[in-house]
């Protein structure tokens, strides 16, 4: 099979000179009902000169992208099924076509996975408005093969525009001159070469941020490449270059939106399809985040956003005033190397749409499975909808070893604020007359448990019992006396806990049928503590429980999943999945190392999802009347992980 892909994607590169006769394979699509040539005009825009150009349309693009033939074939769900098909870069109905009906490989039809709530309606023809517009493309060239690849997009581009171009070595200069140059659509040409800062948004701010605020709009993409399998995969750079530029129907309605409403201040087509389901999301870019909002006077984010994923994107200079009028020079930048995620860059593109929003303008973006514009933003929840878990049960049984998160994931707080139980201990701490106030003892608790990871020099973890003998020690009371209130504060929680109910059938029935279960969890609760909480919860099966306050190692940091990795090599266990709530300990971490995960939303992220009010936020998160007003809704809302149960 994988042979067969090898050799498609060659013939795919030379054409019918390779022998893909186009003619009788758009016949024989047509015919089994699995290409719509009218409804594929229809449903994106566009027309062309005979089915044959409809067909090598789909087949181009749905290398890359979840665009579909018909009603009757899912082209995501066929890339998903045969992964070798997707990281051949083939187009899934071109492949069944040729390869996948004679080996038994299956279809479905088109499932739509998510509907915007709204839909902008834009030409799909340039407006004379939007024709006048004076437009730039802000070009970021790394590898030399993307002068071409940009140039190709430009093609059928519906208007004029200037290429603004900054190029990573003098060596790429003579074939940017020569291929931009001479391009029918490229009015005025600018080369700067630059150094290896900054990424892709150092040279643009360093360089053209001045320069741009003279356009009516602005375009800005880099060269991106990604590996998977050991081999070059370009389908993420493929789906942005495409629904940025390369489309000329997606592209006249990107400079028809922007010209009927001035309101709208930045584009970009819905996050790339194969990214993991958790990407629309701070990560590890909280602190980086938090700098940016406080230089920029922006407002705070937390948790899931939107954001152009791969820092590429349409946008009104002056919805991006804040960051294109500051003087910008390259050590304002990290110097390379730079990690995978968690940098001023990876928080930079997760601002650029608050940055427009201070200045009153609204984010738009193109989805390509539907083929409409929207500013519905819940695209960032689509892989969590489904009815439940009945739906994921299979692949999830398909693992010999199954680990579970605790809090958030296998049971949850009535009142979802994890310091409720501090706030609860520390009201009877203000009767008693020990404390000035509820709060201010949460102050002092949450204190004397970072004195005691300073002490560690944040390594390993801290324990309960520890922390409350430093807390005895700032109210002036013996060590019995502070074991008594470590115990009121973990009584207050445990009668506060209850069960994910879904998710502990899941658990509970997993074990029932034989496969090993682990229990992990971030937290200074003892073992003993924990295995109270998920007896309560319903938890009635054989697990190992591993709590970073007895093994001295996190999740978070990733010292615990070094661990386990150890310990399932050492059992011989190889097919194990992670089961959690946390995008950065259960999702983003283990990922990284090679674990397959399963991320789940926290009940806040749910609660978000559905369009609630942001609540329990700062202040508000110790407030008990907005704790008892909002909480139980939270933890309610939350139980089950899933979005339309």
């Amino acid at each position: 099979m994988i042979k067969d892909i090898k050799s498609l994607r060659k013939r795919l590169k030379a054409g019918a000179a390779r022998g893909i006769n186009y003619e009788k394979l758009t016949d024989e699509a047509v015919s089994l009902g699995l290409f719509n040539p009218g409804w594929y005009e229809e449903h994106y825009g566009r027309t062309f000169s005979s089915n044959v150009e409809a067909f090598k349309d789909y087949v181009r693009k749905s290398r890359f992208a979840p665009v579909n033939p018909s009603p009757a074939f899912d082209t995501e769900t066929y890339h998903r099924t045969y992964m070798d098909v997707f990281h051949g870069q083939v187009s899934p109905l071109l492949h069944y076509l040729l390869h996948g009906k004679q080996e038994g490989r299956t279809y479905a039809p088109y499932a739509p996975r998510w509907a915007p709530r709204n839909a902008l309606r834009p030409e799909r023809e340039v407006t004379p408005e939007a024709g006048k517009l004076k437009v730039a493309a802000c070009l970021h060239i790394f590898y030399d093969d993307f002068i071409d690849r940009f140039a190709q997009a430009l093609n059928e581009f519906p208007i004029e525009l200037d290429v603004l171009l900054t190029l990573a070595s003098e060596e790429l200069v003579a074939h940017a001159k020569r291929t931009f140059g001479q391009h029918p659509k490229v009015k005025n040409l600018e080369i700067r070469v630059v150094p290896n800062r900054g990424r892709n948004f150092g040279p643009m701010l360093v360089e053209y941020a001045e320069i741009l605020q003279e356009y009516d709009l602005f375009c800005h993409l880099h060269s991106k490449k990604s590996l998977y399998s050991g081999k070059e995969q370009t389908q993420w750079a493929d789906y942005l270059t495409e629904y940025l530029l390369r489309d000329p129907a997606v592209a006249a309605g990107i400079l028809n939106s922007f010209a009927e409403d001035d309101e709208l201040g930045v584009y970009y087509p819905t996050t790339f399809w194969m990214m993991p389901t958790w990407v629309n999301h701070l990560t590890m870019n909280t602190p980086y985040m938090r700098k940016w909002e406080e230089e920029l006077d922006l407002h705070h984010n937390s948790g899931f956003l939107s954001y152009p994923a791969g820092g590429m994107f349409w946008a009104r200079p002056h919805a991006l005033k804040d960051l294109l009028s500051k003087h910008w020079a390259y050590e304002d930048f990290p110097e390379e190397p730079l990690p995978n995620d968690g940098s001023m860059l990876h928080a930079l593109e997760r601002v650029v749409g608050n940055v427009a929003e201070k200045r009153g303008y609204k984010e738009f973006f193109y989805y390509p499975p539907t083929g409409q514009f929207t500013r519905d933003y819940s695209y960032i929840f689509s892989s969590y909808q489904g009815a439940g878990l009945e739906q994921h049960l299979p692949a999830i049984q398909a693992h010999e070893c199954i680990s579970f998160d605790v809090f958030d994931t296998l049971v949850r707080r009535e009142y979802t604020v994890p310091d409720y139980a501090k706030l609860k201990l520390g009201q009877q701490l203000v009767d008693s007359g020990r404390v000035r106030s509820a709060k201010a003892f949460v102050d002092i608790r949450n204190e004397a448990e970072l004195t005691l990871r300073k002490q560690a020099n944040f390594k390993g973890d801290v324990d309960i019992r520890n922390i409350y003998k430093e807390v005895g020690k700032t109210l002036g009371i013996s060590d019995h006396d502070a074991t008594r209130l470590m115990q009121e504060e973990f009584e207050l929680d445990l009668k506060m806990i209850q069960a994910k109910n879904e998710m502990v059938e899941l658990f509970n029935h997993l074990g029932s049928i034989g496969h090993k279960l682990w229990v992990i969890s971030d937290t200074y609760y003892t073992r003993g503590q924990v295995g109270l909480m998920l007896k309560k919860a319903g938890v009635s099966v054989p697990y190992r429980l591993m709590v970073s306050s007895a093994e001295q190692k996190r999740k978070d940091n990733g010292t615990m999943w070094h661990m386990v990795k150890q310990d399932l090599a050492d059992e011989g266990i190889q097919r194990h999945l992670h089961i959690g709530d946390n995008v950065v300990a259960d999702a983003q971490l283990p990922g990284d190392l090679g674990f397959k995960t399963f991320h789940i939303l926290h009940p806040m992220d749910k609660w978000k999802a559905l369009g609630f009010p942001d609540v329990l936020q700062g202040d508000d998160a110790l407030d008990e009347t907005q704790i008892l007003k909002w909480g139980k809704l939270v933890s309610q809302v939350g139980r089950n992980p899933f979005i339309g149960e």
